[in-house]
């Protein structure tokens, strides 16, 4: 008996040891988790790995690529297999196979061995879908209705029916519009994304977007539906007119279905369809959307629907070759929200309080007689008197109207506009208001969550919170801003300033990647880069700040992702911006035809005292020329074959910053604006000799001092305010700015009530009055950049620049007094990074967890006489541990992957 149990353990031994600690989590193609219509030839495929051991790394890996799944977990009927590839990355490795076709279907799996040669299980297969691959693969005609002028601007409706009688072992269908569209397969919305095709450079170029309808398919007689909507396409931009980009609505649908017996069909939009008009009788996105139930077709995107009385399609030569891929994630429904309370104002409104400033559209319930009307009107806030508040929105009217058809319990919710609101004014509901019957859905694009942030003090909690649904509210395809007024663009100069914390939250990576081209697509001929992407203005108009998004936007998804694809696509668009700057520059020095400058700066009402911190707008301009060229040099440093431009671009850098010391530096050493703003931007761009920028800070510090702690930056010096007090030795001061509750602070819309960002310090006043209606957005990301210090500085999360991706990692957080504990996570593409500080009386911890496959830096306060702990063992430089010592009192510990717990006594 023990010699079976002596055998029994050695047997269980030696099985541990054939096979790896490690195992494979999470797969990726082209930065997304299973995604349909891959148009690229050569996919991106990544995947995450885990293990309960530490300093794992890996050492090889095998993929394998199937278009059956069966097949790929046996190993057979294969297309692609890499075999045993000697490598350690496991982030963007190039599929190389050159079978695959537009619209099959791919799974993959992918094992991987450690450092020890150990493999691991093969993966759970993901998979992805082909697009259309090239613009000869279309075979569908654009289509549109051929309504009276008294129709025109009526959502028309179109159908299609079509036999199906075999097994259908796969069905992809290819969609688009000029327009917004919803489309249906026998009485099913197909997908699940909302606002499709979404908003691209319309005039340049239309996405379409690829769904797998397999099992909407029936066998028999199948229908196919789609509902248009005006949206960016024939909408009226800006508020202003109509039509922006065309006239028309139009439809594109290609359906390829693949049966079982290896034959496959097409079904596509053609002079087959019908059109007719239906309950949607006006949507827009800014005034929202007008629905008469009465005017329902009941059954009409089902088969055997009588559709005698439809009308003909008109079938057009629109182009075919601007349209692509759909490469970021869609608009999609996501938290619900029920009402918290139902009231009636001071004027006698009836008004539903959901809570929580979001973007999206509410959900009614309703019963009464037909052809009762309803107004949904919807508000940001409520003014000091507890009235409806909608004169901020200016022209926007974001009021939805549904008439009831009057014969049993009615549910509406809107299909092709959106509102930006936590209240909502009900006029016209037959019977009491209950909370059963409303519901509000937040919309935004189906970005995956990658970070969270929480310390001690629940007021940073809640700005946290209000970042994080302000990026929610805003990024609806593109970085937009203004959700709910009559503008709702893509400012260059909000995504500028906040792209690295937007980063920290989200994965963004194609939702910037998809935003950047058509930044290139709009950048006008002579290089200049409009403020708004797209392009609403088209009036050559450029500013500092804004404009620089096409360099600052590029390297800050270079740093968080380690994309260097992405860098390689934006780098002649980022050498047009800074070449056109150099072009219209005066002696290296850049005097801006126009400027936002340092945008909603503090500026008392009564400034008799000169207290307003006004930043001269060429000062600003000549930092981000720098900043833009610096940009560029490192991006030419990262790529290859370009030591010309570096060359070039470096002597440049040079000449910019000799201007800026000439220009705006006393010989005393005094900047010409006095401001916090400029002292930021001079020391964060390195604008100034060496030996003047700790008196240039000491100026700041002083500032800040005069200011009794309060900031005093606009859009352009915020972002870099605590980075720069804490590059330069003043965490502390960081700390008081930060922390500070009063106005001008990040913590003062806390202080007010606000569940989002608001576009101005003191959009409400301290007496509850408001700040100008013309531009008082309560939903503005922009001031949330200060969520890069949050997460690189309290908890200190950061990639080392030369190793960006996080796949070489720095933890350095900024201990402090003021906090008892920060913790932050970042789920990256190689897995999970946590950075979790505590004070408890005289004993610091530290628990940090390091993806497999990378290493890390820990930055520990610790003076030369404290003692670290791991796991409650101290710890020594030597064999087992690398640690180093510097001047700024900390030690630096070398690690690889795992889970830590240091200490310091």
């Amino acid at each position: 008996m023990q010699k079976f149990f002596v055998f029994n353990i050695l047997f269980f031994v030696i099985c541990l040891n054939a096979y790896s600690q490690i195992e494979v989590t999470g797969l990726f193609v082209d930065n997304k988790i299973n995604p349909l219509g891959i148009d690229e030839l050569y996919p991106e495929l990544s995947w995450q790995l885990s293990s309960t051991k530490r300093n794992v790394t890996q050492s090889a890996f095998n993929i394998r690529v199937s278009e059956d799944p069966e097949s790929l977990e046996k190993g057979e009927n294969l297309i692609y297999s890499t075999g045993k590839i000697y490598s350690d990355q496991s982030v963007s490795v190039p599929f190389t196979g050159n079978t695959i076709k537009p619209t099959h279907k791919y799974y993959w799996q992918v094992r991987v061995w450690d450092q020890r040669d150990k493999a691991s299980n093969w993966s759970k297969p993901g998979f992805w879908v082909m697009g259309i691959m090239a613009p000869q693969n279309w075979t569908a005609n654009w289509i549109q209705e051929d309504f009276p002028e008294k129709e025109s601007r009526v959502s028309p409706v179109f159908r299609k029916e079509f036999m199906n009688e075999k097994k259908v072992r796969l069905a992809v269908a290819l969609i688009t519009a000029h327009g917004l569209y919803e489309a249906r397969l026998n009485g099913k919305k197909i997908g699940n994304c909302c606002l499709t095709p979404g908003w691209t450079s319309y005039d340049k170029r239309i996405a379409y977007q690829t769904y797998d309808v397999t099992k909407l398919l029936k066998k028999g007689r199948n229908a196919i539906g789609a509902i248009l909507g005006d949206g960016w396409y024939r909408g009226p931009i800006k508020n202003e007119g109509k039509n922006f980009y065309g006239k028309d609505l139009s439809f594109l649908f290609q359906m390829h279905i693949f049966y079982e017996d290896g034959t496959s069909e097409q079904i596509v939009s053609d002079g087959s369809w019908l059109c007719s008009t239906g309950a949607i009788l006006s949507s827009g996105i800014y005034d929202g959307e007008v629905y008469d139930a009465r005017y329902e077709k009941e059954g009409w995107d089902k088969a055997d629907f009588d559709d005698t009385g439809w009308r003909a399609i008109v079938q057009k030569n629109y182009p075919l070759t601007d349209l692509v891929t759909t490469e970021n994630e869609s608009i999609r429904k996501h938290e619900l929200f029920k009402p918290v309370k139902i009231f009636t104002t001071p004027k006698g409104d009836k008004v539903i309080d959901f809570g929580q400033n979001i973007v999206g559209w509410v959900q009614m319930k309703v019963r009464g007689k037909a052809g009762d009307r309803i107004t949904i009107s919807h508000a940001e806030v409520l003014d000091k008197n507890g009235d409806f508040y909608t004169k901020n929105l200016r022209k926007a009217k974001q009021i939805n109207t549904y008439i009831l058809r009057g014969d049993s319990v009615e549910v509406f919710e809107p299909h092709f506009t959106w509102q930006g609101f936590r209240y909502i004014k009900i006029e016209g509901y037959p019977g009491e208001l209950k909370t059963d019957n409303f519901k509000a859905y937040a919309l935004y694009s189906d970005m995956r969550p990658t970070g969270t942030f929480k310390c001690s003090d629940d007021w940073v909690n809640k700005l946290q919170h209000n970042i994080q649904w302000s990026l929610k509210g805003n990024f609806l395809d593109i970085p937009m801003e203004g959700p709910q007024r009559d503008e709702r663009f893509g400012w260059t100069g909000d995504i500028q300033v906040a792209s690295r914390m937007a980063g920290f939250n989200f994965d963004i990576h194609s939702f910037l990647s998809k935003w950047l081209k058509d930044l290139s697509l709009d950048q006008n001929k002579n290089g200049s880069v409009p403020v708004t992407v797209p392009d609403v203005f088209h009036d050559g108009k450029c500013s500092p700040g804004w404009s620089d998004a096409a360099t600052i936007v590029p390297w800050n998804m270079y740093m968080i992702y380690g994309d260097k694809k992405l860098l390689e696509d934006q780098y002649e668009s980022m050498k047009k911006w800074v070449d056109y700057i150099d072009s219209v520059s005066v002696g290296d020095l850049w005097i801006p035809d126009f400027s936002y400058g340092d945008w909603l700066f503090y500026s008392p009402e009564d400034d008799a005292d000169g207290c307003a911190a006004v930043t001269d707008k060429t000062l600003i301009a000549q930092c981000f020329f720098a900043c833009s060229t610096q940009k560029i040099i490192e991006a030419a440093k990262v790529l290859e074959d370009k030591e010309d431009d570096i060359y070039h671009y470096d002597s440049l850098l040079t000449k910019i910053k000799d201007v800026f010391v000439h220009e705006f530096v006393t010989p005393s050493g005094r900047l010409v604006s006095q401001t916090q703003t400029a002292y930021v931007l001079a020391l964060n761009f390195d604008m100034l000799p060496v030996g003047l920028r700790p008196e240039i800070a000491l100026r700041l510090v002083q500032n800040i001092h005069s200011y009794e702690n309060h900031l005093t930056t606009g859009f352009l010096g915020s972002p870099y305010l605590c980075q720069v007090l804490t590059r330069f030795g003043y965490t502390e001061v960081a700390y008081d700015v930060f922390l500070q509750r009063t106005y001008p602070s990040w913590l003062y819309p806390v202080s007010m009530g606000a569940t989002t960002l608001w576009e101005r310090w003191d959009g409400i006043k301290p007496d509850g009055s408001f700040q100008n209606a013309e531009m008082n957005s309560f939903n503005n990301y922009a001031y949330g950049s200060i969520g890069d210090w949050m997460y690189r500085g309290i908890a200190g999360i950061d990639t080392k620049p030369q190793n960006p991706g996080y796949k070489s990692i720095i933890i350095k957080p900024l201990v402090t007094n003021r906090l008892s504990y920060a913790k932050a996570e970042l789920d990256t593409y190689y897995g999970k990074i946590v950075s979790f500080w505590s004070r408890k009386e005289y004993k610091l911890s530290l628990h940090v967890e390091i993806p497999v496959n990378t290493t890390a830096d820990i930055y520990i306060p610790a003076m030369e006489h404290n003692k670290i702990y791991e796991n409650k063992k101290i710890i020594t430089s030597g064999k087992k541990w690398k640690i180093d010592r510097n001047q700024k009192g900390y030690a630096i510990v070398h690690i690889g992957s795992g889970q830590y717990d240091f200490s310091v006594q």
